[in-house]
């Protein structure tokens, strides 16, 4: 008995030791296997994606080289669109890459990089949507104290504890899933790797896991959103209460504002707190996330701000002017 015993031991512990090293890399199912329609797929996503590379830096170059934008507000809006950009180059170029290729692979490490990426940037998106909440908050509930509260010292720190919070957020994720035995499935229902469905992979009960993510990446979402809700809830009854000439200009920034709140928090509600997953929808959220929201940004901005668009038509008068000097 204690020879059976001891045998099936050591076999458990080389099964544990060869198979858990044995997936080095993740395939992903992506969106579709009809070849004509990932040629569809291709030629949407790279439209996409040219726009939001080119959408976003101009919004950022606007407010940089336009005195009249250098303001909090100007600032937190070119932060925002710096992070849709990062955030959109995580998963994007790979996944445009591999619809050129039959099996698409992603190595082990590059699937962690991916989850650290994504989280990254969508914990600093997050808390760079609250202070801009907070302040429209300050400008239109408190004007007489906004120089001083949205002083820059305040701006500089209110980023600086986005990309903090983007990181500790995606360290914590990762943690979750950098020690997790893999040791057979490598297939994620996906078209990039993100951390519900890499844990679904794991050679372990993964119930636990699943739990802990609602707890950290869903009910950080939820409240936020919730907050976020309130807040504008609050500025729009004071907007209501005090009319002037401004609060027209003010409802239209406010429109924006929560436009692009609605369209973050959406799909990551459903991706990471809703209990239930329904496959195809949670990669229908999941391009809605990751390639269309980081577009939709810059156009709600720009199309709705007066300021945007005249700092643009200056900044478009000044290549023309510079080009013909030279």
């Amino acid at each position: 008995m204690k020879e059976v015993t001891t045998e099936a031991l050591s076999w458990n512990e080389s099964i544990n030791d060869t198979n858990y090293s044995m997936v080095t890399e993740f395939i992903f199912l992506g969106l579709s296997n009809s070849q004509e329609f990932q040629i569809f797929l291709l030629v949407f996503f790279f439209i996409f994606y040219v726009g939001i590379v080119f959408g976003n830096l101009l919004i950022v170059i606007t407010v940089a080289s336009d005195s009249h934008l250098h303001s909090p507000m100007y600032f937190l809006l070119a932060n925002l669109s710096l992070i849709d950009l990062c955030l959109s180059s995580a998963t994007a170029p790979k996944m445009i890459a591999d619809f050129f290729s039959k099996r698409k692979v992603i190595s082990f490490k590059g699937c962690l990089a991916q989850i650290f990426l994504v989280h990254f940037f969508g914990g600093s998106e997050l808390v760079i949507l609250i202070a801009m909440a907070f302040d429209r908050y300050v400008a239109i509930c408190k004007p007489l104290r906004y120089s001083t509260v949205m002083c820059d010292h305040v701006c500089f720190g209110i980023v600086t504890a986005a990309w903090g919070t983007g990181f500790l957020h995606s360290v914590s994720q990762l943690a979750f899933a950098v020690n997790l035995p893999f040791c057979g499935p490598n297939e994620v229902d996906s078209f990039y790797c993100d951390l519900p469905r890499v844990i679904k992979l794991a050679c372990i009960d993964t119930y636990r896991l699943d739990v802990m993510v609602i707890a950290n990446s869903g009910v950080l979402t939820v409240c936020s959103f919730v907050f976020l809700i309130i807040s504008y809830a609050i500025i729009l009854v004071t907007i209501q209460q005090r009319p002037s000439d401004k609060s027209s200009k003010a409802l239209s920034t406010l429109t924006a504002h929560i436009t692009v709140v609605l369209l973050f928090f959406g799909p990551c509600i459903f991706i990471y707190a809703w209990p239930f997953p329904i496959k195809s929808l949670d990669k229908s959220l999941a391009v809605f996330y990751s390639v269309v929201t980081p577009l939709l940004n810059p156009i709600i901005y720009t199309l709705r701000n007066k300021d945007m668009k005249t700092a643009m038509r200056r900044l478009s008068k000044w290549n023309v002017n510079s080009s013909v000097k030279f």
